[in-house]
């Protein structure tokens, strides 16, 4: 769908607007790359002696209570545009008992004036919130004080240190030095008042990684692997030169798939809190995400899409998710999400 992005008067709101213009307008999928959640299917249950009204989608996750495993992912703020967005989904995600992300708040702290287009908590009181920073920004001035300003200021129950080096590489004038950030997230997740939980931002985070960043004191995690949204592709779209454009469209589809992340990370890390986000499209992705470990399933550019037409849209869409969830558990024998997270009734199907 064709949106139209108000203007913008600085180069990171117009950054910004951009980022929302290229992932609602162009071709920025990964074409090769596969979330691998299409490589497992379910075991069909033909008689699972339930009733539909037996599925409870309730779960718990960080101490909050939600009513669906559903995580509307961290995407915007910092315009109009952004604003409007992001008080849609929160209206949503309160309505349904959701947990939701904002985008980067990196911008709230260069401009403070742009704040509002991030504070959602009087939409939703009540929903498990996640403030939003680029782990990154902690080599370029942001530390203990921006972090805690930006949790407070949105009334957040955690905060999410995104990791986006191919980003940050593509994208004209990137912040790419990740030197030495491994102890100042540690050092960040002793320091702050809330849970700190580390994300990529689409191609994922291996078993390796998560362990270090697990030692170092993560809360949670959030593989956001390969398969949805090729932010090299992103940055690719709105790129000031050809070096820049050449390097997007080489690393487009670059990245770890989403299912290859959650298996990998609980083989070292059976209990930590994990997110599985990075490709999901449906309520059929988010089953089969808890089935392979996952606590949590995120979902971003479905969001966005719906967002940026009405709150019925996003309403309908929770609506549609949820009915897609209940759906697979039903047909697949399992009342809840502990019996299905327990159980293998998920199949990994052999290519050919």
């Amino acid at each position: 769908m064709t949106t139209t992005v108000p203007p913008v008067n600085t180069e990171i709101e117009n950054r910004k607007a951009e980022h929302l213009r290229v992932c609602l307008e162009e071709d920025v999928e990964f074409h090769h790359v596969t979330s691998g959640l299409e490589c497992y299917r379910f075991s069909h249950c033909c008689l699972p002696e339930l009733n539909l009204s037996d599925i409870n989608l309730q779960t718990t996750f960080l101490g909050k209570t939600l009513g669906a495993p559903i995580l509307i992912s961290s995407m915007t703020g910092g315009t109009e545009l952004a604003k409007l967005v992001n008080t849609r989904l929160a209206t949503v995600a309160q309505r349904y008992r959701l947990a939701m992300g904002v985008g980067s708040q990196r911008i709230a702290i260069e401009q403070p004036h742009l704040a509002s287009t991030f504070a959602v908590r009087s939409f939703a009181p009540d929903i498990l919130l996640f403030a939003n920073l680029g782990a990154v920004q902690l080599n370029y001035g942001c530390g203990f004080d921006e972090c805690l300003h930006l949790v407070h200021s949105l009334e957040a129950d955690a905060l999410i240190l995104h990791l986006n080096p191919l980003q940050e590489c593509v994208q004209s004038r990137g912040d790419t030095n990740f030197r030495g950030l491994l102890s100042k997230i540690a050092k960040l997740c002793q320091q702050l008042p809330v849970p700190v939980v580390v994300k990529e931002v689409g191609n994922g985070i291996s078993g390796v990684m998560a362990q270090k960043l697990i030692d170092a004191g993560v809360t949670a995690i959030d593989v956001a692997g390969a398969g949805g949204t090729s932010w090299a592709k992103v940055e690719s779209e709105r790129a000031q030169d050809n070096k820049q454009r050449r390097l997007g469209q080489t690393f487009a589809d670059w990245g770890l798939p989403t299912a290859e992340c959650l298996n990998s990370i609980r083989a070292v890390a059976p209990t930590i809190p994990l997110i599985a986000s990075g490709g999901l499209r449906n309520g059929l992705d988010i089953a089969k995400a808890i089935a392979l470990g996952a606590d949590l399933a995120g979902l971003a550019r479905p969001f966005l899409q719906a967002a940026v037409e009405s709150e019925a849209a996003v309403d309908e869409l929770v609506e549609i998710l949820i009915a897609e969830l209940e759906t697979a558990l039903l047909c697949s024998g399992h009342a809840t999400l502990k019996e299905l997270k327990g159980s293998n009734a998920l199949q990994r199907v052999v290519a050919g």
